[in-house]
């Protein structure tokens, strides 16, 4: 009997556990249900694009401005000495507020705007509410200024957090990212940038490039990049034609 009475025991302190350890995975599962989807495959909640997966060799040349007049218009100068008729720049809005006349060059050139956000800080350190304010006001800002209205973001530094997809997705933006940095913005020379893109260069991929003046020889490494990436059959696109259509490249958000 008393053999029984032990054993029984254990049943039910195994039971018990049993029932406490899927209670307990049914609390966090709804506790950190926001946290989950953003881990969850495609259209399961708003995630950021890096590339796209296609055999097609196309690449988006794309090119961040924060501050700064000297250093777009070289750029310019270059893409349109190349021929590059689609390209992407993701600008931030006072910015573009104070350089209305590059702004319209940029569109006039038959390029793609996309936002950088307004306030140059990390979005995922600001509240919901700020960060709606944050790309609202952006949006409003680039809207008057490019006449266009733009659907892209990137956010500044590439920083964000679930909270930011997904406010920029209720706000009708996608959030692009990049599979090569050229790290322009470190000023390593212009060899090191040609190398570092046209050795990371893939089809499908998104290419982080800088206009702001802190980055000094992204114009003088543009038009190797280029050349270098047609000698290997590359052809040149917009971020949005280049996901139109396409599988992206989604990666989970830390």
């Amino acid at each position: 009997m008393n053999f029984f009475w032990v054993f029984s025991g254990k049943k039910i302190r195994r039971v018990l556990l049993m029932v406490t350890a899927f209670l307990f995975a049914s609390g966090v599962y709804y506790a950190e249900k926001e946290n989950i989807q953003v881990f969850m495959p495609l259209n399961s909640g708003p995630e950021a694009v890096y590339s796209v997966d296609t055999d097609k060799k196309v690449v988006a040349l794309t090119f961040d401005i924060s501050w700064g007049e000297e250093r777009a218009g070289p750029i310019l100068d270059v893409l349109e000495q190349k021929g590059i008729k689609k390209a992407t720049f993701f600008l931030s809005s006072p910015w573009a507020e104070t350089h209305p006349d590059i702004v319209k060059r940029i569109v006039d050139m038959g390029y793609e705007v996309g936002s950088h956000g307004h306030r140059h800080v990390n979005y995922s350190t600001l509240s919901e509410e700020q960060i709606r304010q944050q790309v609202s006001k952006a949006h409003h800002i680039l809207s008057k200024v490019s006449k266009t209205e733009p659907n892209l973001i990137r956010f500044p530094n590439g920083d964000f957090d679930k909270r930011v997809l997904k406010i920029a997705n209720n706000l009708g933006y996608t959030t692009i990212q990049w599979d090569t940095d050229s790290l322009d913005w470190m000023n390593p020379g212009t060899d090191k940038i040609v190398s570092r893109v046209t050795s990371k260069a893939h089809p499908g991929d998104i290419i982080l490039l800088h206009a702001s003046d802190s980055c000094k020889q992204t114009h003088e490494a543009l038009p190797q990049i280029i050349d270098q990436l047609r000698a290997k059959g590359y052809q040149f696109t917009s971020v949005s034609e280049l996901i139109a259509g396409t599988k992206v490249d989604l990666n989970p958000v830390d």
